[in-house]
């Protein structure tokens, strides 16, 4: 999942999605708000839903994308209890002002 977030355009369409949530928005949606060429879109969406962290549903001819706040979440805990619990890395009173 961090790989799939490592890339600039795929942060950029998760976020995007973000703001969208719970509607989410069709792939044209995505395009046109945030310039990438469809192909480069679509291979983008393919890699973020095979790492579970956006969902995708289709409406007629459509394709709608939400964010998979499941996934997220999942992804949140786990560097929560690496970095917080187990480790210690960082204290949990850092991160809870920024949620």
């Amino acid at each position: 999942m961090l790989a799939a977030l490592g890339a600039e355009p795929r942060l950029r369409i998760l976020r995007l999605l973000l703001t969208a949530h719970p509607g989410g928005l069709v792939v044209g949606d995505i395009q046109a708000e945030l310039g990438i060429p469809p192909s480069t879109l679509s291979h983008h969406l393919e890699k973020l839903k095979n790492e579970e962290l956006v969902k995708v549903r289709r409406e007629s001819t459509f394709l709608r994308y939400t964010a998979n706040t499941d996934g997220l979440k999942e992804m949140l805990d786990f560097l929560y209890a690496e970095c917080c619990t187990r480790n210690n890395v960082i204290d949990p009173k850092d991160i809870a002002p920024a949620c």
